[in-house]
């Protein structure tokens, strides 16, 4: 039999599912959630009586501090006693009370703002998603989305790039995390956005023939779409996270060093003498972040192979582990994500460092692995 917190999880769920639905008036309020008490009868009821009897009291408890449109129906069992049958909650305002938290104003933004979309976007499709989409939207936030969306109605092909769209309180950090929730109120699949500035990719030349010439760069920089021109083409190309690793990575026979950003492949996979190395290496940190862009790179069809980012390399270096991140966090576990392109001992360190039983370093940074090393693996290929 549910316990009243039982019952008040148990709407929190419903509340959660439902509550962007009827905001919206797309969907319904469930209002019965039935405590269970139904099967217990005769020798069961008899067998159980103690831990039953506790509930009823927590229930009898419970009823003396009314909350308004939730009430408690009984059952009799014997002409003595009775148990809750079930828990009725009215509407989902009456949930919102139930549940505490901030739901009773969740619940009245939610409305206020369903008045401006109807207002604003009358033929809006999927008002219930928007909505939910923009729970955790700031007044203004949400005032400078409904703004947006009105702009890009307005000029659907502007040629524009995101710096020069016209819209108070936007920028291009704010269109990047809110594009979405843009392109929903205005109906639209794309934007009409040009790109903005061309990626660039900063490179370290580290043949020894070429970088023992009189006059030559040592590092370079790449602009994507642009014209070539490069020193010479690689044989041998190393993508490593960190800037320090990739400036200052020992001598390689024909070989460069690229920087990643560290957030995943962004423009590399586009750099066509990248694609055409006879070898690519990925130099990431062995956590869960640092495989998941090693698979992503895969997935853009760069055939990177791994460097330290394996069970046997976690068993060699993992002293060096640490557990924060760099704003001094807990480095959590996680539910891995689907991931097919990592080899079998990649994989096996991934499920490892997201498992909520791992007794390890959730991280094993690539400073400490001494250049010479990995170079030395680099060369032997």
């Amino acid at each position: 039999m549910k316990t009243p917190e039982d019952a008040r999880r148990a709407v929190a769920r419903r509340l959660d599912d439902d509550w962007h639905k009827v905001a919206a008036g797309t969907g319904t309020w469930r209002s019965d959630v039935n405590l269970g008490s139904s099967q217990l009868k005769g020798a069961l009821l008899a067998a159980r009586w103690d831990d039953v009897f506790a509930v009823r009291m927590q229930w009898w408890d419970w009823e003396q501090e009314p909350i308004p449109g939730v009430r408690l129906d009984w059952r009799d069992v014997s002409p003595t006693q009775r148990l809750p049958a079930r828990l009725v909650v009215d509407d989902v305002d009456a949930a919102a009370r139930l549940v505490g938290g901030d739901w009773v104003d969740r619940l009245a933004r939610a409305r206020d703002r369903r008045v401006v979309l109807a207002e604003r976007f009358p033929g809006l499709a999927d008002p219930a998603r928007l909505l939910k989409a923009v729970d955790g939207y700031t007044d203004a936030d949400f005032d400078v989305a409904c703004r947006a969306a009105a702009w890009f109605v307005a000029n659907p092909t502007s040629g524009r790039t995101a710096r020069q769209v016209g819209v108070e309180g936007m920028g291009t950090k704010w269109l990047a995390r809110r594009g979405a929730v843009v392109r929903h109120l205005a109906a639209l699949d794309d934007l009409g956005l040009v790109p903005g500035r061309p990626s660039r990719v900063h490179v370290t030349y580290l043949d020894p023939d070429h970088n023992a010439r009189a006059g030559t760069r040592r590092h370079d920089v790449v602009t994507v779409g642009d014209r070539d021109v490069l020193a010479y083409r690689p044989r041998v190309v190393v993508i490593s996270e960190n800037r320090d690793t990739a400036q200052f990575f020992p001598p390689v026979d024909g070989g460069i060093a690229v920087e990643g950003d560290g957030n995943g492949p962004g423009a590399i996979p586009d750099l066509e003498w990248l694609r055409d190395a006879a070898v690519v290496w990925y130099w990431g940190d062995m956590d869960a972040k640092g495989l998941e862009i090693l698979d992503s790179y895969r997935v853009r069809g760069v055939p990177a192979r791994s460097l330290f980012m394996d069970l046997a390399a976690y068993e060699r270096w993992g002293r060096y582990g640490v557990d924060d991140n760099d704003d001094g966090s807990r480095i959590e576990p996680k539910e891995p994500r689907r991931l097919e392109r990592l080899e079998p001992q990649e994989q096996a360190l991934y499920l490892a460092l997201c498992s909520f039983v791992w007794a390890g370093h959730r991280r094993v940074e690539q400073e400490p692995i001494p250049l010479e090393v990995a170079a030395a693996v680099v060369r032997a290929d």
